[in-house]
């Protein structure tokens, strides 16, 4: 299927691993130019870099931002315009997922947390917005949530779960400012995926992650990328303030 996606440009927040990096390969797959950000591993955004340019006649760039750093986020998307010439997709997908029960949380962790995970993405979808609108272009913006969101943490992470509830309550709320301006924001629930971010405790204790999975596996970061490319193509120009269940059934009801 054709998803009409060549020559379009996209940021993806933590693009240099996990569900980011498939995220990167599904887009550039489809023709799509692409500015990633990474902050601690600068030799897996190289490597990135090389395996797109060596496959794909593509434009990729990598920027190393902290996503919690106001001049940081602002210079990733004139970075991205100046490079590329042009933004017409936002991904946000960066997140951290700090350990402790609420009882034990400092302060400091919690806003960390906000600040990635919440902040950023609305200061980031401004900026976006802002662009889309002074160019008169329609603009897609993809935010993954959690499956946390909507049933909270079970295992010590409250703040990473009120981050992600909040993520949806944004993101419905700026579908309905944007909608005019055919700009389109929509969320993708994920569940339990192979990253490098949950890997450990899922080997700790695989049962108590496998049962709570409905399908009776994790999932595979690429298979949730296709999906996300899928959202934010033409295809689902009619779309907005949706969230997409690709838990593996963990959201059922």
């Amino acid at each position: 299927m054709d998803l009409h996606l060549n020559k379009r440009t996209a940021i993806v927040t933590g693009g240099s691993v996990g569900l980011g990096r498939a995220l990167v390969l599904s887009l550039v797959k489809e023709g799509v130019n692409v500015c990633f950000t990474w902050q601690r591993d600068e030799a897996r955004a190289t490597q990135l870099i090389a395996e797109v340019k060596s496959a794909y006649d593509v434009e990729i760039i990598a920027v190393n931002t902290d996503l919690s750093d106001e001049k940081h986020r602002e210079h990733l998307v004139s970075t991205c315009i100046h490079q590329l010439g042009n933004v017409d997709i936002l991904i946000n997908n960066a997140a951290i997922w700090l350990s402790g029960y609420v009882r034990e949380i400092a302060s400091e962790d919690w806003d960390r947390v906000m600040n990635v995970n919440l902040k950023a993405v609305f200061h980031l979808s401004q900026l976006f917005v802002n662009h889309c609108e002074a160019k008169g272009q329609p603009g897609t913006i993809l935010n993954i949530t959690s499956q946390a969101a909507f049933h909270g943490s079970t295992t010590g992470h409250a703040h990473y779960a009120a981050s992600k509830a909040g993520l949806v309550a944004f993101s419905i709320s700026l579908a309905r400012e944007v909608a005019q301006q055919n700009i389109n924001v929509n969320n993708l629930a994920v569940g339990i995926m192979d990253t490098d971010m949950i890997r450990k405790n899922i080997e700790q204790d695989p049962n108590y992650y496998l049962s709570r999975i409905p399908v009776g596996r994790v999932a595979q970061p690429e298979e949730i990328a296709d999906i996300g490319v899928f959202m934010v193509s033409p295809k689902t120009r009619y779309m907005t303030g949706a969230t997409i269940d690709v838990t593996g059934g963990m959201l059922m009801r």
